[in-house]
């Protein structure tokens, strides 16, 4: 399992919500094909076929919990990335 792997099904698990690094997270909605655009502090995500646009920013290092938890409902209700198992 790679390093993305991990972060996908942690944040899918809804462990450690405050505990993921804002570049960690960043680069997985890259690797989820979701398109970037930055202004300011804030990066704004858009992919087609997903209605909802997601803007996160860093607090310091680290991802915001509640954008953590934003990312994770938009990843389970479009199954992204997620395999069927």
């Amino acid at each position: 399992m790679g390093k993305y792997d991990k972060i996908l099904q942690k944040i899918v698990h809804g462990r450690s919500d405050a505990n993921i690094l804002f570049s960690e997270l960043r680069q997985l909605l890259v690797r989820l094909e979701f398109q970037e655009r930055i202004r300011g502090d804030h990066h704004i995500f858009t992919k087609e076929g997903v209605a909802e646009i997601l803007n996160i920013q860093p607090l310091g290092a680290m991802a915001k919990a509640y954008q953590v938890k934003q990312v994770r409902q938009i990843i389970v209700r479009y199954r992204l990335g997620l395999d069927d198992d």
